[in-house]
């Protein structure tokens, strides 16, 4: 036990109590507490590793200055791998502001308790790991071999992805900021596609007086599918919005403030309707694994020559059966005439706004992992953090995982219930 000094708050949590995911987010994280003396055992504090991403031309950090400062303020370490901040803008000296350690060997920030990352690790990266670590990182189901999943097993890692994290009410904060900023950006980039400089069919998203505008088939009207919405429509864009779900339609109609041309997913329509599109944009999400392919490569192969696919649900394996992975360095691909943009990391176009996103949800769950003694008590209390758990303690309890690459499927209630 210990006590904060004023400003902070103590969110170590009693083993017995009972919060919901998202109590953390507000437990007393800006109150002002009477002036108390800090007394601090030796130990408690983790050790908080934050690499340099060298995948896929990520260009995020997973942690800011002012999330690591307030790491810092509760007794904990961060080791901040030199030159990890630089293309978000955040510069060595900024993390040592923040109090962070910066080290140039790259081992040494892969040997914290808690490792962070804002792109999926590699098979070398978990070589420089050991056995017990934690690590957060996103989980891009096309970027998984079974070496990786097999590599956690061997030394009992505790992976959690980050975008599997769930509050009480369904929904998963990780991806929804993401999604706020991809389906912004995954029109703007459209637009930028359409261009003749770049191969497309010199279409200006938004008309001009006597020529009508592009049209643009959005496929979800979930948060991708709302911002993307948004954007096409604010640029003058004709929408056609597609989904199953009847109630997410009418909550973006009513977030939206006007009647707009939307329609369950039905293939016949879905294939008329792509004949004439200038865009679509695929936002389907799964909860749990691949998500479903919507669009078939015959339909894909009817749109109009020059047309424009941005498949925004390529981190779960793309809704378009010509979808294939791409990167920034070369973000795009011509298939049957038509233009792919398959970039999982859309969001790290705007590395700065990304990096700032992530950072203050992942802060307050880090503090609750390492104000607690066991990893076990964290998730046998939050089930919002253990629905993010893919591999523990050397099992694989994420079913997908385990079905595609035949590995032996743990239910991690289970694993905890014994450990408790």
């Amino acid at each position: 036990m210990y006590y904060r000094i004023a400003g902070c708050i103590d969110v170590n949590m009693a083993v017995g109590d009972k919060y919901k995911f998202s109590t953390f987010f507000a437990k007393g994280h800006y109150e002002t507490q009477v002036e108390t003396l800090e007394v601090r055992t030796r130990g408690e504090g983790v050790t908080i590793g934050i690499p340099k991403e060298n995948h896929y031309n990520e260009y995020r950090v997973a942690l800011v200055p002012n999330s690591i400062r307030s790491l810092i303020g509760y007794g904990h370490k961060v080791i901040v791998e030199s030159k990890a901040g630089e293309n978000a803008q955040f510069e060595d000296e900024h993390f040592v502001s923040a109090g962070a350690e910066i080290s140039s060997d790259r081992k040494r920030v892969f040997q914290s308790s808690i490792v962070i990352k804002s792109a999926p690790a590699t098979v070398e990266e978990l070589d420089l790991m050991s056995e017990g670590q934690i690590l957060i990182s996103p989980l891009q189901i096309p970027l998984i071999s079974k070496e990786y999943v097999e590599k956690l097993r061997q030394k009992r890692i505790t992976a959690i992805a980050m975008e599997h994290l769930r509050l009480e009410d369904g929904s998963f904060p990780v991806i929804r900021i993401m999604s706020e900023i991809a389906g912004r950006m995954a029109i703007i980039t459209a637009a930028n596609l359409l261009s003749n400089t770049i191969g497309g069919r010199g279409v200006l998203l938004g008309g001009v007086s006597g020529v009508p505008p592009a049209k643009v088939v959005i496929l979800g009207a979930g948060v991708v599918g709302e911002h993307a919405t948004r954007t096409a429509l604010g640029l003058g864009a004709s929408v056609r919005i597609f989904d199953n779900d009847i109630y997410k339609i009418i909550r973006l109609q009513n977030k939206i403030g006007r009647q707009l041309h939307t329609s369950s997913i039905n293939p016949e329509y879905i294939a008329y309707q792509l004949t004439s599109a200038d865009v679509v944009v695929g936002a389907i999400h799964s909860k749990t694994g691949r998500c479903p392919i919507i669009v078939t490569e015959e339909m894909v192969s009817n749109m109009k020559k020059g047309s424009v696919v941005i498949d925004v649900s390529i981190d779960q394996g793309g809704c378009f059966e010509t979808s294939e992975i791409t990167t920034h360095k070369k973000p795009t691909f011509v298939k049957h005439g038509i233009t792919h943009y398959c970039v999982p990391n859309i969001a790290s176009n705007v590395a700065r706004t990304s990096s700032m996103a992530i950072s203050n949800i992942l802060t307050p769950l880090i503090l609750t992992i390492g104000n607690n003694k066991k990893i076990s008590d964290i998730l046998y209390h939050h089930e919002g953090i253990r629905n993010g758990v893919y591999t523990y303690h050397g099992h694989v309890t994420n079913d997908y995982l385990a079905k595609r690459f035949e590995f032996k499927f743990t239910a991690l209630e289970l694993l905890l219930t014994s450990d408790h």
